[in-house]
This record gives C-alpha cells, structure tokens and sequence, in this order.
C-alpha cells in the first residue's frame, strides 16, 4: 500500500519534536526559520491526525532483560501465533518477515524468573518448527535515540535539552509523569485538572523535571512517511575482539534505530529504516563490509504486528 511521504518541512518540525517533545513553537520557530503560527498549525495537524505521537520514556523495573527470538511458523499459520503473542504483556514487540514464514520477536525477562512461553508455551506448539532465542547482552543503541537526518548538527544540538540539576522524583511528580505518559505535550492546566494540583507547582515541576532529564519523550511515527520504505533486521556475525568498535560504529548510523549485542553465533542485531534495497544493498556491502565483519543474515520486515510506545531493552551501559 503506497504512503503518502510526508515534506521537507514536517519532517524538521517532526525532528524538532524528537529533540525536545515539549519544544514551545516559540523555540522551534527561532531556530528552524518556520514561523510561529506555521510551527503551531502543522504541530496541530500532525498530532491531531495521529501521524506522530509524543510520549514519555519511563524508567525500566530493576532486573529486566531482553531476549530476541525468532520463530519459524508453518505457512498459513504466522498470524495465528503472532496474534496469540501479540497478547502477552512480556511480549512488546513483533515483526512477521516478508518471507512469511518467520517471526520476529522481543520477549521481556525477570532475573530468575523461569520463562514459561520459551520452555514450555511455543515448544508445545505443533504450528510452531523451530525457535531460536538470544539473550540481549548489552545495548549500543535503542529506538527513542533515532533521529530523522533533515537536521543540521547547530539545529539539533540548539533544540536539545541539556540536562543540569538532579532530581528525585517524588510522588507528586510521578503522578505528573503518568498524566503526560500518553501525550507528553499536555498542557499545564490540563495536568493540574487531572491532579488537582495547582497549575504553578504542576508548570514547575514539569520544568525541575525536564532538567534533571527525569522527563524523557520520544515521537512515535510512521518511518514511511520519511520515505524510509525498507525496514529489516541484521543479523551480524562479528570477531568478539571487534564487537564492541563494530556496535558502537553501528548505533550511530543514520539507519540504525536498534543495535545490540547478543549471545549466539550471529553476536550483533541491528534494525534499520532505509529509503529502498540499493540503500541496503549499500549498507551491507560497503559500510558493514568495510567495518570487517564475518557474516550478516538479512531480514526484511514484511509487517510490524506490535512495536511498543516505549523502549524494551535494558538501559545502556556505559563501558568500563
């Protein structure tokens, strides 16, 4: 189905976003050169349609982890077990390959927890042939970091929040924190009616909170709209003495909206968005080839059943 691609435009003021998802149109409109009132139509226009979406990023439970399976699935039956997947709360995201034969999937892990749908559930399954799962290692770089590449660094770097107090969130603030949770571009009055607390001490703390970096956002879209048509997995198999170089290479790529290290013989998952499969094509062989990598199993996504408001993967480390 052809989708209408979003212009030049939009797409900065949509980057804007992803900067800062509570940028006044004020900001915006000084450093990007759109007017005001442009800058608050078009904000209108694509948050009312639902095209973009600007949540919260909430902080991750102590002791969660990841684990990236793929699941072979006889034909004819992918969009039964991926709907009974699709149902689970340890389950956020799903993907069905173009293949139609395989699915993609994140599950969520407990530190010693034992996993009923990876040792028991899917084995059972008679639809199900094969299932492979790799345990999530360590994150280079997730989905809320992706940006759209139609902003100049000075844009970017202006537009984006720099942290500098520290805070800890308090029950107030957490009650703030789960009215913006679903659109954290509310408005202060709106906030204060939902909490009863008084508009100043709610436009305050959102303030306290956005400096600590306590309130995080990201903007929910549809890449096509980009013009970004080919989303696929990379499944790359890299020399240990090189993974960690190969990874941190990787997770800034303007492509990249996902880059971890795995257990397995193929030790790097990277998502990609690209505009067509010479991007690539390109990708693969000049870039990861020139990066020395032993092997790369492509995946392209066929179709993406549930990818979720917020990020799945344990925080990044920092390394040692």
């Amino acid at each position: 189905m052809a989708v209408e691609v979003l212009d030049d435009r939009d797409l900065r003021l949509i980057a804007a976003l992803q900067c800062d998802g509570r940028l006044t149109a004020e900001r915006a409109s000084e450093v990007l050169d759109i007017s005001t009132r442009m800058v608050r139509r078009r904000w209108a226009e694509l948050l009312g349609t639902g095209t973009i979406r600007v949540t919260t990023i909430p902080d991750r439970p102590a002791g969660t982890g990841a684990m990236l399976l793929r699941i072979k699935v006889l034909r004819g039956k992918v969009d039964s077990i991926a709907a009974a997947l699709a149902v689970r709360d340890d389950v956020p995201f799903i993907d069905l390959t173009a293949a139609g034969d395989e699915i993609s999937a994140v599950m969520l892990t407990r530190d010693g927890a034992h996993n009923g749908l990876l040792h028991n559930q899917l084995p059972a399954t008679s639809a199900v042939t094969s299932v492979e799962a790799k345990t999530v290692l360590h994150v280079f770089s997730e989905a809320p970091a992706w940006r759209l590449g139609v902003l100049s660094h000075r844009e970017r770097t202006d537009l984006t929040p720099k942290p500098s107090a520290e805070s800890t969130v308090d029950g107030v603030d957490a009650s703030i924190l789960d009215c913006l949770a679903t659109d954290a571009r509310e408005s202060a009055a709106s906030v204060a009616a939902q909490t009863g607390l008084p508009e100043s001490t709610v436009r305050r703390r959102i303030g306290a909170l956005a400096r600590s970096g306590s309130l995080r956002t990201q903007v929910s879209f549809d890449p096509r709209r980009a013009g970004l048509a080919v989303d696929a997995n990379l499944w790359i198999q890299v020399e240990p003495s090189r993974l960690d170089h190969v990874g941190r290479t990787m997770a800034v790529h303007p492509a990249v909206h996902g880059c971890v290290a795995t257990t397995g013989q193929s030790n790097l998952q990277v998502a990609v968005w690209v505009r067509d499969l010479d991007d690539l094509y390109r990708l693969g062989t000049r870039e990861l080839g020139a990066l020395g990598v032993t092997a790369v199993d492509t995946v392209l996504v066929g179709r993406a059943v549930k990818r979720p408001e917020t990020p799945w993967l344990p925080p990044v480390r920092s390394p040692r």
